[in-house]
């Protein structure tokens, strides 16, 4: 067994009787660690560095949540593998379906979607905030923050409870579904 993972091992054993001081060092230190392995793993993925972070922050939870279902008696570093790869593994397949329902628009396609707002805005029948009020409520909140009240994304994550990227992507798929129902093409 490597030397790391003797101390960190011994750091577990020592948090189960009490030596919090140990466990925290241990912490600091796989998380140095982690850092690099978690950025090595996600760096074809197209994932950013704060979301690699959210990953690091995820594996961290769920040591600490788990370190009572640790046997003592066999290697940690296995048992810390698992973890951080499941968690990137489940970061991964979120972000990319994340991307799959994301709509990219050109500086002329928001140009001209807020054009069009305009003139639902003075639609006496609402048309825009009739279709807005068909959408799904995280997505018709997120409309209304980021579209309507001009929130940033940062903002309205904030005001709303969620992430940022959480609310990223709310808002690209409300405004898919808003130009789907501006053609027409949703009911």
């Amino acid at each position: 067994m490597p030397l790391p993972e003797q101390d960190w091992a011994d750091a577990l054993r020592r948090e189960r009787a009490g030596d919090a001081s140990r466990y925290a060092d241990f912490l600091k230190e796989y998380s140095t660690v982690l850092r690099r392995v978690v950025g090595g793993r996600l760096s074809g993925t197209g994932l950013d560095a704060g979301e690699a972070e959210d990953v690091v922050q995820e594996v961290l939870m769920a040591v600490h949540l788990r370190r009572d279902q640790w046997d003592s008696n066999r290697p940690l570093l296995p048992w810390l593998g698992a973890i951080s790869r499941y968690k990137t593994i489940d970061v991964v397949r979120r972000r990319r379906s994340e991307l799959r329902a994301r709509v990219d628009l050109s500086d002329q396609q928001w140009a001209n979607l807020f054009e069009d707002g305009a003139e639902f805005a003075g639609d006496t029948g609402g048309r825009l905030e009739r279709m807005v009020s068909e959408l799904p409520k995280v997505e018709q909140s997120v409309v209304r923050k980021l579209g309507m009240e001009g929130m940033s994304a940062k903002e309205a994550a904030e005001a709303i409870g969620m992430k940022e990227g959480t609310v990223r992507v709310a808002f690209h798929r409300g405004l898919a579904r808003l130009l789907k129902l501006a053609q027409g093409k949703e009911t």
